[in-house]
Formats: structure tokens, C-alpha cells, sequence
């Protein structure tokens, strides 16, 4: 199976558009900043966790308490990865009691990864509430949850992937459509072959 590049979705700018637009959004709904802190599903959605933390920090003039959450041990296909799985450290070193708790990732697809997150909050505590953003939500659910804040709705195929570029982990900010191909299948450069 190889996985070719088929479009640029969102550029640098519109990515930091998307994020400043889902910060105004986070501090209306919340009605600034009291008892909010965001955590980022590790590892692109802590990256863009950060972002948006700094960015309600510019507009409002007050810090926002940031965590990172690992959703390792919390995955319903732990067993099929098996020892392949890298658990890595979750960073919340403040309470989540009360707490409104701003939960982000880089791309909705299934659900799968925000029930998992789920899970690993509420067993760290007992959040006021806990809402989603997302950069992207490319459909697909395969559960009943829905992101309340969201930078671009992109619908996609199930032999499509939808890719978030960071520049701190990846060197470029880019939101990027690949499509997946069968080894089998030929691919050739005439005008009317894919």
C-alpha cells in the first residue's frame, strides 16, 4: 500500500485563521477564562493545544492552564497493536475538577480517539464540562460524538487521509489530502489515468 499526496487543504495562514477564529469562539462560550484550561491529545492535538493557550492569552491578557493527554492504554484496538503501542506521559499537573475543560485534536475521524480521551480525563476527575475542538473534522463517526469548535469540515473517502503538518514536530504548518493506493494498481501519467 503507498499513500500519495492529492491536495494541500489548508496553508499556514489559514491554519493560525482557524485557530484564532476557535479561540474567540472558546472565550465566548466560556465567557473568558475563568476555570478553563485546554488539553491536547498527544501528539499534534498538545501542539495545537499550545497554540490556541497562547492565542487566548494574547486576546484576553491571562494565561490558560495547558495539559497533554496520552490515550494509549485507553484505545479499544490496544490488542491489536499490541507491543507496537508507545505509551508516553501525560502532562496535567493541576486538578480537572470543575475545571472547563477544552479537549483538542488535530483531525475527527471516527470518534474512536475522543472516546479514549474521554476516559482518560474523567479518571484524572471530575471536569464542569468538557468540549472538543478540532482543526479538522473529516466525518466518518463511527460513535455518537461531535467537536463544538471546528476549523474546517473537510468530508473525505475511506481511501483518503487527512494529514495535520505542525511546524514544531514536521517543520511546515500544512493540512494536506493523501490518498491511499494498492500496491497492485498502476499508476501512469496520461491525461486520463489517476
Amino acid at each position: 500500500m503507498k499513500i500519495k499526496d492529492k491536495a494541500i487543504l489548508m496553508n499556514k495562514d489559514r491554519i493560525a485563521r482557524s485557530l484564532t477564529r476557535i479561540a474567540f469562539e472558546i472565550l465566548e462560550m466560556n465567557r473568558g477564562t475563568a476555570f478553563l484550561t485546554i488539553i491536547g491529545i498527544r501528539t499534534r492535538g498538545a501542539i495545537l493545544a499550545q497554540r490556541l493557550a497562547e492565542k487566548i492569552a494574547e486576546l484576553e491578557g491571562e494565561e490558560v492552564m495547558v495539559g497533554i493527554l496520552d490515550i494509549t492504554l485507553y484505545r479499544d484496538d490496544l490488542t491489536t497493536v499490541g507491543h507496537q503501542a508507545v505509551v508516553r506521559k501525560t502532562e496535567i499537573p493541576f486538578s480537572l475538577t470543575d475545571k472547563h475543560v477544552i479537549l483538542v485534536d488535530d483531525v475527527l475521524f471516527t470518534g474512536r480517539t475522543i472516546r479514549a480521551a474521554l476516559d482518560a480525563l474523567i479518571d484524572l476527575g471530575r471536569p464542569k464540562f468538557i468540549r472538543l475542538a478540532v482543526l479538522v473534522d473529516r466525518g466518518h463517526r463511527e460513535l455518537p460524538i461531535q467537536a463544538d469548535f471546528v476549523g474546517q469540515n473537510i468530508p473525505s473517502s475511506s481511501d483518503e487521509v487527512i494529514k495535520v503538518l505542525v511546524e514544531e514536530k514536521d517543520g511546515k504548518d500544512m493540512v494536506v489530502l493523501r490518498e491511499i493506493i494498492e500496491e497492485n494498481e498502476h499508476v501512469t501519467g496520461g491525461r486520463g489515468d489517476i
